[in-house]
This record gives structure tokens, sequence and C-alpha cells, in this order.
């Protein structure tokens, strides 16, 4: 079965390389079929769950090849066409033009970090997953293995949206995690970004929303070592090479064991020490094996599958990748302050 999907992909790839879209409504169309909202890429993703688990990573590498070659052939026509509009447009003159030039745009600081995050574990077989803001208490809160009398079930914490209690703008991304795997066969590899909220007092160092990149992995087999070494991955790809982490021992109601992850930043400046609190150390995530009363509760047998999971604040990385001291800055649109970011990647 497998072989044929990887036939399939390879003829897409060499249908997409050979596309010459010639004007722009050929170009268009060209969009719309290979990376438009519903395009023909999304589809092929369906199949993971068909593919070897020695082969899931070839497929990864495969389908995100696929979705490079497709922007590159768009953007490659897209300016020739432009430049040929302008050539035979060179000697007209446009009287209603605005005198000044067109502002260029640029993007948000929590895209920039959430996107090059997204691409890190993308390269090693992770697929996307998004689903919606507005969650049941089950797959929020139950499904994840929070007791009845936690914390975060308490209105100081989650915006509740009927009087029932039932509805609520979810609090995490892990209810992407719990539909995941209520619905999909193990194994499971998927990183699910999204916003979240919180009903907390809104400061410097706090918001009622923020960003979150959560990552699960389910197979036969998943250990913690697995973890540790996707995860220093991560941190060596997103912080440099030479990046060393340490993991503490923590507690997250949906894993067992739990840890939380740092990074070394080092004492050697006045901003790497105020941003470490004089130890050198910079939380990140957190992390664990999933509780094996999760799998029960999504319907997978831990005494078979076992796996890990990890969440990511966005916020807090963009804050201190542009040295932002102030999380409010990030939901204000202030024009001074994104205007920074337009050279950014």
């Amino acid at each position: 079965m497998s072989d044929s999907i990887f036939s399939k992909i390879e003829s897409i790839l060499e249908e997409i390389k050979s596309s010459t879209p010639s004007n722009a409504q050929e170009l268009e169309t060209f969009r719309i079929k290979y990376l438009g909202s519903k395009n023909i890429l999304k589809g092929l993703f369906a199949h993971m769950k068909d593919i070897e688990p020695a082969r899931k990573k070839d497929f990864g590498v495969l389908m995100n090849q696929l979705k490079t070659s497709a922007q590159e052939v768009f953007d490659a026509k897209s300016a020739d066409i432009k430049k040929a509009s302008r050539s035979q447009n060179a000697t007209a003159t446009d009287y209603t033009r605005p005198a000044y030039p067109e502002q260029v745009g640029s993007r948000h600081p929590v895209s920039i970090v959430m996107n090059h995050i997204v691409e890190v574990f993308q390269r090693i077989g992770f697929v996307v997953s998004e689903d919606r803001e507005i969650e049941d208490d089950w797959h929020n809160f139950t499904a994840m293995n929070t007791p009845e009398d936690h914390p975060a079930r308490d209105m100081q914490d989650t915006f509740y949206l009927t009087n029932s209690m039932e509805d609520l703008l979810r609090t995490h991304t892990s209810s992407v995690q719990s539909r995941v795997m209520t619905s999909t066969k193990p194994p499971i590899r998927i990183i699910a970004p999204g916003r979240v909220y919180r009903n907390e007092t809104v400061s410097a160092r706090s918001h009622c929303q923020f960003h979150q990149i959560e990552g699960l992995y389910i197979d036969q087999n998943v250990s913690f070592a697995d973890m540790k070494q996707t995860l220093l991955y991560f941190a060596q790809e997103m912080y440099g090479a030479e990046t060393k982490i340490r993991l503490r021992p923590s507690y997250f109601p949906f894993t067992e064991p739990s840890a939380e992850m740092d990074v070394w930043m080092g004492t050697d400046t006045e901003k790497t020490k105020k941003l470490t609190k004089g130890t050198g150390w910079l939380e990140v995530l957190g992390c664990g094996m999933v509780d094996p009363n999760v799998l029960k509760n999504c319907g997978i047998d831990p005494e078979i599958y076992s796996g890990f999971a990890f969440g990511i604040g966005i916020e807090r990385s963009a804050m201190q990748k542009y040295d932002i001291g102030d999380i409010r800055m990030l939901f204000e649109n202030d024009i001074r302050f994104l205007n920074q970011f337009q050279s950014a990647l």
C-alpha cells in the first residue's frame, strides 16, 4: 500500500516541477491546486497511518519537498509574469498611483517563531494538526486525566461559555491531542500549534490569550530516551548546534513521569543573567511520557503503546528571541512595534 502512496507523491512532484503557468489565471489555478486552503497535498497526509513506521520519516520529508517545490514554482512563475507585465506597461504613465510608495507589511513575531518551530519538527516527520478553539470539557480536561477537583477547572483559570460549564475556550492545545487519539490509530506523530485562553490578569508577564505548540508521539516501545533525543534536536536547531539541555522533574496531570526542559544560555552578559535569574538555565517547555490513563481514555491500549508529549509557549520564545520586555506588546498591534520586524524571516 505504501509503495503506491510514494509513487503517487512522486508523480505529483513531477507534475509540479513540469508545470508552466504562463499568465495570471493559470498561475492562480496552480496556486489553488497545490497551495490553496483545500489543496490536493492535504489529502495525502491522511495516508500517514498506512505508512510503515520505518518509512514515516521518508514520507514526511517527501511531503515537505512537495510543498516546497510547489512554492518555488509559484514564486518563480509569479516573478516572471510580473516582470513581463511591467515590461509591457513600461512606457505607460499611471496618474492614479499614490504619490508615496506602499507600505510593506511584515510577519508578526509570534508567527515568525511559530513557523520556525513547526518547520523544525516537520523535518523529523511530525505532521501539523489543528482543531477548534471552542472545546468541550471532556476533550480539554477529562480525556487528559485532569481530575474534577484540579485547580485548572476553576473559573479563575478557564473561560466557560455556558452555565453548564461544558463548553469553554480551550486552555491548552492538548485538546487537539485527545481528538487525534480518539480518531486515529497509532502510530501518531503530530504537532498542534494554536491560540489558547486562560482567565488570568493581564500584565507584562502574562495574558489571557497566548499561543502554544504541543507535540505528541505514540507508538510501540517509545521511551523517555526517545523524547530526550527529540527535544535535544529541537533545542539545537532552535538555539544553536552547541546547545545543552537539562530535564527537571515536574508534574502535569496528563504525563507521568513529567519534566521541565531548560536550555543553557550562560551568564556571560547582563542580559543572560537577567533572563536566567543568574542560573544560566532558561526554562523553555514542559514534557513527559503520556500517562496510561490518557491512553485508556482515548481508546488506546497502554499495554501495547506508549508515547511522549511536550508543550512550548510561543510568546515566551518570541520575547526571548527579540528581547521584548512586555507580553502585551505582542497583542496591541502598535504599528511602530510591528514595523521592527519587516526584515525578519
